[in-house]
């Protein structure tokens, strides 16, 4: 009899599917199920700020014969059923929910994204996607057996590198055909919307600015000049629209850029994003950020890691047949990250509501803003040196 072990927070699974997802895993002539002895299935822990993502699993399990295999899937769910929605601004909600692309990670095996890679970034193999009812599916995968640890700066340069090839080979009319989406559509939406209206009134809710610790950690232009750079928020979107333009991944964090263990020279990319022409330089802002918010890298280092990602980039972009100037590609990437994370780095839900600090305690949560603060600081500053020489 097969042994397996499924806990309560993980959707139903029989084993004849595990048995087939398993033959898939250990590439086993097509169609022909593993001879599965015994399988267990896990929920792994996940941030809940990702609005189509209603969980990440693993299963384990082994063969008669011994062989054994370990399988990545995650729950895809239309925003309807996101337990934070309630954190949409009121005015904007519906809307978010109606037009939020629920299903746009599976855009990362059409031939638009998997048929576009540079040699050295590649995506998990797809086993399966099982259609669970109610706008929710379970997307069956490889499980990668990543490298869990602060990058390198030769990597954010590989990676830098393999994101300007990526744009190169997906800044084609037949890429751009592919989406629904106009160019600036998505960028718009998330600066009205996220920005605009979810952060831009706290910046004018002086309570929140008077809270110990942010007063601590922000310097004293940190605010005014947040302000300021809201203003120049519908200019800066329209300028960016005008650019030269590429499919990006959308969401290039090096969390999202695998390191496989076994070929750390390759990245893996998952969870892809903002499947919209977006200008060229769009991928560096993640790429520079998303280990600071994660906690992984100091915002200290931001300074090193940004100078080697624009040259990077740009030897990407040339190597696969696109040569862009300089500035465009810079303002692209700064202009991107300032809308993206200038204005969301800051935690102001902490602040609000201090019971949500993820079990923080104070001397802590100083330290988290502080980090926050050195964050937004350097994206502002990256911003306004930018926008003041495209002006020029």
């Amino acid at each position: 009899m097969l042994d397996s072990t499924h806990m309560t927070d993980v959707p139903p699974i029989s084993d004849a599917e595990i048995a087939e997802i398993a033959g898939q895993a250990l590439q086993l002539p097509a169609g022909t199920p593993a001879a599965v002895k015994r399988w267990q299935a896990t929920a792994l822990p996940h941030g809940s700020g990702a609005p189509a993502t209603g969980g990440l699993y693993r299963v384990g399990g082994t063969c008669t014969d011994g062989a054994t295999f370990s399988i990545f899937f995650k729950q895809l769910h239309h925003v309807r059923h996101w337990r934070q929605l309630t954190i949409v601004p009121p005015n904007v909600r519906e809307s978010f929910a109606q037009n939020f692309p629920w299903r746009q990670e599976l855009a990362a095996w059409d031939d638009t994204f998997a048929g576009r890679l540079p040699d050295g970034l590649r995506v998990p193999a797809l086993y399966r996607i099982s259609d669970l009812g109610d706008d929710c599916l379970l997307v069956w995968m490889e499980d990668i057996d990543a490298i869990e640890e602060a990058w390198p700066i030769t990597r954010y340069q590989r990676a830098a590198y393999l994101l300007g090839g990526l744009a190169a080979l997906r800044s084609t009319p037949e890429v751009f055909g592919a989406t629904a989406w106009r160019r600036g559509t998505v960028f718009g939406q998330y600066a009205a919307g996220r920005v605009g209206a979810g952060v831009v009134p706290l910046l004018h809710t002086d309570s929140l600015w008077r809270h110990p610790l942010l007063a601590q950690a922000a310097d004293e232009r940190l605010r005014d000049d947040l302000i300021d750079l809201a203003t120049q928020l519908p200019g800066l979107t329209a300028r960016l629209a005008e650019l030269p333009a590429a499919m990006p991944h959308g969401d290039a964090c090096p969390q999202n850029l695998l390191v496989p263990r076994s070929n750390p020279d390759t990245l893996v990319a998952i969870d892809i994003s903002m499947q919209s022409p977006m200008p060229l330089g769009f991928d560096l802002g993640q790429l520079l950020v998303g280990h600071v918010h994660a906690g992984l890298m100091p915002a200290a280092h931001l300074p090193a890691v940004h100078e080697q990602l624009l040259p990077a980039y740009q030897a990407g972009l040339h190597d696969h047949g696109v040569d862009a100037a300089a500035d465009d590609v810079l303002l692209g990437y700064a202009g991107s990250l300032l809308i993206r994370a200038g204005f969301t780095s800051l935690p102001f839900d902490l602040l609000r509501e201090p019971a949500r600090g993820d079990n923080l305690d104070e001397a802590e949560l100083a330290h988290y803003l502080r980090e926050r603060a050195t964050l937004t600081r350097f994206i502002i500053d990256l911003a306004r040196t930018t926008l003041s020489t495209a002006r020029r």
